[in-house]
């Protein structure tokens, strides 16, 4: 897993590009999915929150913070365009964020309130994707020229744990 400033610097069009779809009405919003006890899924709208060190979402108490305590695993998907079928999403874990300093910033920044049961989440990154449908969006029915669709994606490097050296 990433943290969004380090997925960022490794692949900076592919984050510009899911950025700017996650916020293109203003403020962060997309739908964010979990796992439910018995495995299936749950989709929730959401306002994630970007900033220099990483992407970050409040959630109240809910089934979806439950779902995001027992298990972290996420996915996050952009709202649609109103003009166009294009797509961005990203995957990984959700994990809670227990700096008071990071919790003190966010929440006053973003005027959360501490009158509402809300947690901090960072969301890591696994996986990435940004697809482009063009003018005609995801299926060529309409009459402007058909163009296929462009996809870009990136998963996060597996890190390998090297043994420690020991010494003689």
């Amino acid at each position: 897993m990433a943290s969004w400033s380090d997925f960022a610097a490794a692949e900076p069009a592919l984050a510009d590009g899911i950025r700017a779809l996650l916020q293109q009405y203003g403020p962060g919003m997309g739908y964010l999915a979990t796992i439910r006890p018995d495995g299936g899924p749950r989709v929730h709208p959401v306002s994630p929150v970007f900033t220099e060190t990483g992407l970050y979402c409040f959630v109240v108490d809910s089934p979806k913070r439950r779902d995001l305590e027992r298990d972290g695993r996420y996915a996050l998907h952009a709202y649609p365009p109103e003009d166009n079928d294009d797509e961005a999403t990203v995957t990984g874990r959700a994990v809670p964020v227990r700096d008071p300093r990071t919790i003190a910033h966010l929440a006053g920044t973003l005027h959360a309130s501490p009158d509402v049961d809300w947690r901090l989440f960072e969301l890591t990154i696994a996986t990435a994707m940004l697809r482009n449908h063009g003018p005609a969006g995801a299926l060529p029915l309409a009459a402007t020229p058909f163009l296929p669709a462009y996809a870009r994606t990136w998963k996060a490097p597996r890190h390998t744990h090297r043994p420690l050296a020991v010494a003689s």
